[in-house]
């Protein structure tokens, strides 16, 4: 059992959310599996995060005047995969409306596609992606690897798309035609070791919010070194490390056009025995929050909580 001090507050263990309650953040759980190419056990990580969050503190989700943000849990969508799938892009647009953040727990990278739908609605025109990934996800069929071409087809402009972080050899010259074919800009990892971080997810970021219109953000997790990700299956020796992905989660949390984020692509069962990788994930949705109370007060939604 976890120690109790007064003095140094835990994450998590958050409020349940419910249908018209308003929040500067709500977490759900979209724990898709059924698709993956690399069959596992991705379901089981929504858990697995929410418990390694307990380990971190709570003190950084403060405003400069002291204020904590207000998070709230919506739990877990059931079966997301297949026909459940429309399930849970309602589900996340009901969340959206209603609060300033919605950070989705995956499953697998097919997550991404109820996340970024459901907090885009209408506006998927306006709409913009910035990924994080090895991949370019851009493959033919209903997968994990499809989730950027399925959401180009569902109305996502190119233009407005930013991967960093792709690892060539990882990836096929078709799809790197397709990419550059929908107009995507593409930053490989070999690139951000010349590009700080900071700037190349500073410019995706503003690309992808350049028409005005709200902003998804996939932190795939296997775009990260092995070493510091060996609960993802596909995650290559050279990637980015954890304190290169913990800071495009606070830059995604304090831009304001993000109005949601993802962590997907992985397994908690095969992380290994002290949890590095869950954790990392856990540091990730803390981030993203801390980012989000750094953001200039909008008078809007969560504000008067």
């Amino acid at each position: 059992m976890l120690s109790h001090d007064p003095l140094w507050p835990r994450a998590g263990d958050w409020p349940a959310w419910a249908p018209g309650v308003h929040a500067d953040a709500v977490v759900l759980g979209i724990p898709t599996c059924r698709t993956s190419l690399s069959p596992g056990q991705t379901h089981t990580t929504p858990a697995a995060i929410r418990d390694a969050l307990r380990y971190y503190s709570a003190d950084a989700l403060a405003r400069p005047d002291g204020q904590h943000l207000v998070v709230l849990d919506a739990g877990d969508v059931l079966e997301p995969d297949g026909f459940g799938e429309a399930a849970a892009i309602a589900r996340v647009a009901e969340i959206a409306s209603a609060a300033s953040l919605v950070i989705v727990l995956g499953g697998d990278n097919a997550a991404t596609v109820p996340a970024a739908l459901g907090a885009w609605g209408a506006r998927i025109g306006s709409a913009g992606l910035v990924t994080l990934d090895a991949h370019h996800d851009l493959r033919d069929g209903t997968s994990n690897g499809s989730p950027v071409r399925r959401l180009l087809e569902a109305g996502l402009a190119g233009a407005r798309v930013s991967q960093l972080g792709i690892e060539p050899l990882a990836n096929s010259a078709a799809y790197r035609a397709r990419a550059q074919q929908h107009g995507i800009s593409v930053v490989t990892r070999a690139e951000l070791l010349r590009t700080p971080i900071e700037v190349a997810m500073s410019a995706a970021l503003d690309r992808a919010a350049s028409a005005g219109g709200p902003v998804h953000v996939d932190l795939d997790l296997d775009v990260c070194d092995r070493s510091v990700a060996p609960g993802c299956s596909a995650s290559v020796p050279g990637g980015i490390s954890a304190l290169e992905l913990r800071t495009a989660a606070r830059l995604a949390g304090a831009h304001p056009a993000v109005t949601s984020i993802d962590l997907t692509e992985l397994d908690a069962e095969r992380d290994t025995a002290d949890q590095r990788t869950v954790r990392l994930a856990a540091l990730c949705v803390l981030e993203a929050l801390a980012g989000l109370a750094s953001r200039r007060p909008s008078g809007e939604r969560g504000e008067s909580l």
